[in-house]
């Protein structure tokens, strides 16, 4: 008997390959693109901390998980809604959709821009001046970021991909340019100034003007899922953020460069781990609309996968040489490698749980997606800054490390009470509005988002 979509649209075998291409493909973008960005982001760190040394590495990686904060912010309110409800629909609805998008992101750097411009103006100094350069440059790298997740949206990771490769080539003499003034605000500007010029091609490569002016009524139309999507990323990381400070100010600034450097570390494998997770929401999404039996082992095989593979990364880097390490991060390596362990743990947990967060989000459950951050932000800030306070930074990262593990039980907990509640709609959640202003409930077709 010929198979049928959850749509009831039959389905032939030589469809079922000619998907499993489709996704291949999508994958393989996703993995391209996000290579190019993380090797990047690899390059950045160690070239930073080859020049600067320890202690302002330490400020220059205060600035960069600044960074992740109004980054998660703006993916909440801007692309994560574009993802969920704008993914695989018609291109006159995409392009109007990625304009206010796009026009969101540039607005919400231009705000909290000015907001770290004049806080570092005022507080002066190293750490002043890295934050005031950071608040330049930060319209430009959300404006970025936005355009690649547009292009996944509609289907075009190669776009993305390209974009990306070319704010790496740039990244290149824009660096040997900030090496030259030595100072952590020239590198600041260096990475920044790169952004812009990929930034620049997005717009080019969309045809697409940015709409500022469309930020409010974007906001306000996606709220129901943004509002939540916004404290979900900001949990994720402010947790991270609350731990730099809280490490630097109980240890010391150098401590936050040695877990910065440990972080580094695992680069490779987190570009892997970060290019399936622009695709496996949408993956998730087609799975619950054609099978929603295999949802499950979908996620369980998604997170198990990623958690094997974390820990195989971990073996491996235990095996790498004093030397080769010290030639590679400078003085910054045999501190970080003492970290290799438990930053391999905690990574293997956080990928187990990306899984179920997936499934979460493909069932639009985003109620419960942020129950389920909420909880995990806080474990990972009290395992963080708890065992600094006992055991300095080795005792932060074991913290950390115990946090994730504890947090992927949480969230694969929640997706089972999600998936009982999607085949049960009677105990789901409260009916979200879908892309054309209609009701459905969660699971609503099309729902696809970014992972956390």
């Amino acid at each position: 008997m010929t198979p049928r979509t959850a749509e009831g649209e039959t389905t032939a075998p030589a469809g079922r390959g000619s998907g499993r291409r489709a996704l291949a493909g999508r994958l393989s973008w996703g993995l391209a693109d996000q290579a190019v960005c993380s090797l990047t982001n690899f390059a950045v760190g160690v070239y930073v901390a080859r020049s600067l040394g320890l202690a302002a590495f330490g400020v220059f990686s205060l600035a960069w998980v600044t960074y992740g904060v109004v980054l998660a912010v703006s993916r909440g309110l801007a692309t994560d809604p574009l993802v969920v409800r704008f993914s695989g629909v018609p291109d006159g609805a995409w392009r109007a959709a990625t304009a206010r998008s796009t026009g969101t992101a540039l607005g919400v750097g231009a705000a909290v821009g000015a907001v770290c411009l004049v806080a570092g103006l005022l507080v002066g100094g190293r750490v002043g001046t890295a934050f005031a350069c950071l608040g330049v440059v930060l319209p430009a790298l959300l404006l970025q970021d936005a355009w690649r997740f547009s292009f996944f949206a509609a289907g075009t990771g190669r776009k993305a991909f390209a974009n990306d490769l070319l704010g790496g080539v740039a990244l290149v003499p824009a660096m040997v340019l900030a090496a030259g003034v030595g100072s952590v605000a020239a590198f600041v500007l260096a990475w920044g100034a790169a952004g812009a010029v990929a930034a620049g091609y997005g717009r080019l490569q969309s045809g697409i003007r940015p709409r500022p002016g469309g930020a409010r009524g974007w906001i306000r139309e996606q709220r129901d899922l943004g509002y939540r999507y916004l404290a979900e990323n900001a949990g994720v990381a402010g947790a991270g953020q609350l731990r730099a400070y809280g490490l630097g100010a109980i240890v010391g600034v150098g401590a936050v460069g040695v877990v910065r450097g440990a972080e580094l570390l695992l680069g490779p494998f987190l570009a892997v781990l970060m290019g399936l997770s622009l695709v496996t929401v949408p993956e998730a999404a087609r799975v619950l609309r054609r099978a929603p039996h295999r949802l499950r082992v979908f996620c369980l095989f998604l997170g198990g996968g990623q958690a094997a593979a974390a820990l195989l990364w971990g073996g491996a880097l235990l095996l790498v040489p004093d030397r080769l390490g010290a030639f590679v991060l400078g003085g910054v390596w045999h501190p970080a490698s003492e970290l290799i362990v438990p930053a391999t743990l905690g990574v293997a947990g956080a990928s187990l749980g990306t899984g179920a967060a997936a499934g979460l989000r493909a069932l639009a459950a985003a109620r419960r997606g942020l129950r389920c951050q909420l909880i995990a932000s806080t474990l990972y800030v009290g395992g963080g800054l708890g065992g600094a306070v006992a055991a300095g930074t080795a005792g932060s990262a074991w913290g950390v490390a115990a946090a994730t593990v504890v947090s992927s039980a949480v969230w694969w907990l929640a997706l089972r009470s999600a998936l009982r509640a999607h085949a049960d709609p009677a105990v789901g959640e409260a009916a979200t509005t879908g892309p054309t202003g209609t009701t459905g409930t969660t699971g609503t077709t099309g729902t696809t988002s970014t992972a956390k």
